[in-house]
């Protein structure tokens, strides 16, 4: 379980502030506890996925399908000093980002570290 903590889901409210979107899934990762991928297994649903693995799973495995698009050098740096709010914007440009998802799945490659999260695509450079 990933957790997000009080303090964190602050912190995120105030880079976040004008995103609708994401201010409801900070308040469901708060009304979780902190529990991140059972906020974004909620978030799913209610977007229409059916996810058919573990909620830690899951949300992992998305991260990953996302990978190549979230490493890029462009909004990793921004990544590495806590802000997600460019790599929010970029996602939403994508048609086949479910837009719902892109808070949980940032706050989660920034608690698994971005550096590690993007490394294998570094090693294949």
């Amino acid at each position: 379980m990933t957790t997000v903590t009080s303090q964190e889901i602050a912190l995120f409210r105030s880079q976040l502030a004008d995103d609708l979107g994401a201010m409801e899934a900070l308040d469901l990762i708060e009304d979780c506890e902190g529990d991140l991928e059972d906020a974004a297994m909620t978030l799913a649903i209610k977007a229409g996925q059916e996810p058919e693995r573990a909620n830690a799973e899951w949300l992992d495995a998305l991260a990953r399908k996302w990978r190549a698009v979230i490493c890029e050098p462009e909004f990793r740096s921004s990544l590495l000093n806590g802000s997600i709010i460019e790599m929010m914007a970029h996602l939403k440009t994508m048609p086949t980002f479910p837009n719902i998802l892109a808070t949980p799945v940032l706050i989660y490659i920034l608690k698994q570290g971005v550096d590690d999260f993007c490394e294998p695509l570094d090693a294949l450079k």
